[in-house]
């Protein structure tokens, strides 16, 4: 079966298949997949990683299929990844390049002429498909670590690689007064968790993953564990929300209580933490800063939970807020850290203390914010503002 996700538009990705129920029971599970009718294709906002969650829940569902010897390299794959303690996200990214590496190669065996076969893929992404550089270079590090760790196999010279294009991009930026436009659109807790966004310099899953305990009023401190990287660290907690997050801590807690009396209020927690602290993921300072407002269900177990709000809801409401705004800037939740950093600059802080509280690992990361604070072209007098 052919399955086609192209870009729809500068929002959108439309999909389109031949008819089958399977795929079509796994779109409805995607959230704000819409059918139109007109064009015969399904239409579903663009993110980050949308395509590669598309494709995997596709794997999932069985609509793909792969041999009994790949499925065994991916599931050790699996293991490895989680053993070195790579992200969620990160790991289902790496999974699905293995297996559209292992659809490239067809019948190929994988140990023989390995870096003419990784070349090639590269080289086919680049030219044929025409992802960008850090794309290329995901692929890259998913393919080296499989063959490293899965198969124990060193990888010399890949040759020459037809190499993506990487293209110099500055970030977008908001002003004070364009944060302020945006916020003023939003409510409830989307509104307090862009307000702790802009205010720490938080990553939106870093924001969404905080346990109670993880908030230090007295210090005015925000523990950010398992950060970018897998690296622990510290940033601010604004003075000004800290009233406003006590207040949302105590209806939290209400509900975890009324959780606890019909036998549920247990939160997630991974499989090393819940064996070593068995009661802990009943225990208040474990939960979710901001829970989900509906139970999940373990179908297995039988158990229901709460985890944390799915990050797609908070994305689709601040793109609606700055639409609403009448914010020209392509502006994501993620343009609130750059502009974190950006306003810091802009009032003196040294660039070292912004490089820490963002929990960059080289400071020639944080420096790009330095370009962005150029005045370049505005700080020029045209000549035709001379009196002419």
């Amino acid at each position: 079966m052919t399955l086609s996700i192209q870009p729809y538009d500068r929002e959108n990705l439309a999909i389109a298949f031949p008819f089958d129920r399977g795929v079509l029971g796994v779109l409805r599970t995607i959230h704000g997949a819409r059918w139109n009718g007109d064009e015969k294709l399904w239409v579903i906002l663009w993110g980050p990683q949308t395509a590669s969650d598309i494709l995997e829940a596709l794997y999932q569902h069985g609509t793909f299929n792969v041999s009994e010897k790949e499925s065994l390299y991916l599931k050790n794959y699996g293991e490895i990844l989680s053993l070195y303690h790579y992200s969620p996200r990160t790991q289902r990214a790496y999974q699905t390049w293995l297996e559209r590496f292992f659809q490239f190669l067809g019948p190929l065996d994988l140990v023989t002429f390995t870096e003419v076969l990784i070349n090639s893929f590269l080289s086919h992404l680049a030219v044929k498909n025409e992802v960008s550089s850090s794309t290329q270079n995901q692929a890259l590090s998913a393919l080296l670590l499989f063959y490293r760790k899965v198969l124990n196999l060193p990888i010399g010279e890949l040759g020459n690689v037809a190499r993506a294009s990487s293209p110099r991009r500055l970030p977008v930026v908001l002003t004070p007064h364009e944060v302020r436009s945006i916020l003023a659109q939003l409510s409830g807790d989307r509104l307090l968790i862009a307000r702790l966004l802009y205010g720490s310099g938080l990553r939106l899953m870093e924001c969404l993953a905080l346990r109670v305990q993880d908030l230090d009023f007295e210090a005015n401190e925000i523990l950010v564990r398992r950060g970018k990287g897998d690296k622990d660290r510290r940033t601010m907690l604004p003075h000004s929300l800290k009233d406003e997050l006590k207040k949302h801590l105590a209806s939290i807690q209400v509900l975890h209580l009324e959780d606890l009396k019909q036998g549920y209020g247990k939160v997630w927690m991974s499989a090393a933490l819940a064996h070593k602290f068995p009661n802990a993921q009943a225990e208040w300072r474990w939960q979710w800063v901001f829970p989900q407002a509906h139970r999940w269900k373990n179908v297995l177990t039988q158990e229901e939970g709460r985890h944390h709000i799915d990050p797609s809801l908070i994305q689709r409401s601040f793109h609606e807020a700055v639409q609403m705004a009448r914010i020209l800037k392509r502006a994501s939740c993620h343009t609130l850290r750059h502009s974190f950093a950006t306003h810091l600059l802009s009032s003196g802080y040294d660039i070292r203390t912004i490089q820490e509280l963002l929990g960059h690992s080289d400071v020639k990361t944080t420096m790009i914010y330095t370009h962005v604070l150029n005045r370049g072209p505005s700080g020029v007098k045209s000549p035709l503002d001379g009196g002419l």
